[in-house]
């Protein structure tokens, strides 16, 4: 591997995505053989990097592995690795990814559940987050109080929100009554808490935001809350078409007879428990 900028580098073992880490060199977090990194500063093999005081030695590019999870975020959950406020984060819950860390795919605000996609790849991450890529979020949202067909259709044309006009792209009425109401909305950007600023805007309350959709990916309502599942090699492929990015992705085997990561495997010790008590009592047959 020739000499490439830090943030390719770090982006691509999983630290973040390339504006995170720029992020992380403007506020002078990482630094290059013990000096501090400014933007444009490049790495080769053997450089000794420090990111956050954690230390990094560069080694010869080599393809890893590409891992994407979805994760069904519950309410209550931030989306930082930490939270000075000692609040559950979204990575509490995850499964281990090896030698390589989580890269979250977009964010979610604290009140709002639903679909969160991780990867162990930054570009992808980078690429799927990028505005220019126009990658479709589909939310399911309650809301309270009377939504005419005026509204839906000022919804889609263009609201005036503080940081510029915003619209969804699509709107399905998705049933209910009174304060149980529910829509369907598509968005094509990541703005922060637009949802709720977009409906709110137009005097429209909304009492729960659920992410259900993030480009092909769907949230099964198999998944429960606070639960994460692999994604398959197709999926994965098809998210990175996409954003016009090539993986070589290898088929992951399905685990045999186990748990949710980090959940105890209780049909196994459930069998062993059974298997003991007969073996303490065996059963008399009776003629």
């Amino acid at each position: 591997m020739s000499e490439e900028r830090v943030q390719k580098v770090l982006s691509r073992m999983g630290f973040g995505s390339r504006r995170e880490i720029e992020r992380w060199i403007e506020q002078g977090r990482i630094k290059i053989n013990n000096k501090t990194c400014a933007l444009g500063d490049k790495v080769k093999p053997g450089d000794r990097v420090h990111v956050n005081d954690k230390r990094i030695i560069v080694r010869e590019e080599r393809q890893e592995e590409t891992r994407v999870i979805m994760y069904h975020k519950p309410e209550g959950e931030v989306c930082t690795r930490s939270d000075p406020e000692g609040r559950a984060t979204v990575f509490d819950h995850l499964p281990k990814a090896g030698r390589a860390r989580w890269v979250s795919i977009g964010r979610l605000d604290i009140n709002t559940s639903g679909l969160l996609l991780f990867t162990t790849n930054g570009e992808l991450a980078n690429r799927l987050m990028h505005p220019s890529k126009q990658i479709e979020r589909e939310y399911a949202v309650r809301v309270s109080g009377t939504v005419t067909k005026q509204i839906l259709g000022q919804l889609k044309t263009e609201v005036m929100l503080e940081d510029g006009p915003a619209h969804f792209d699509d709107i399905q009425d998705g049933g209910g009554e009174g304060y149980n109401h529910w829509y369907h909305v598509v968005l094509r950007e990541g703005r922060n808490r637009e949802v709720r600023r977009l409906w709110e805007a137009v005097g429209i309350r909304v009492s729960r935001l659920m992410r259900v959709r993030y480009g092909n990916i769907i949230l099964p309502k198999s998944l429960r809350k606070g639960r994460s599942k692999d994604l398959d090699a197709s999926d994965i492929k098809q998210l990175s078409e996409l954003v016009d990015m090539e993986l070589e992705v290898k088929s992951r085997a399905p685990a045999k007879k186990r748990g949710w990561p980090g959940t105890k495997n209780v049909y196994k010790r459930a069998a062993k428990k059974s298997a003991a008590r007969k073996k303490r009592s065996p059963v008399k047959r009776t003629r």
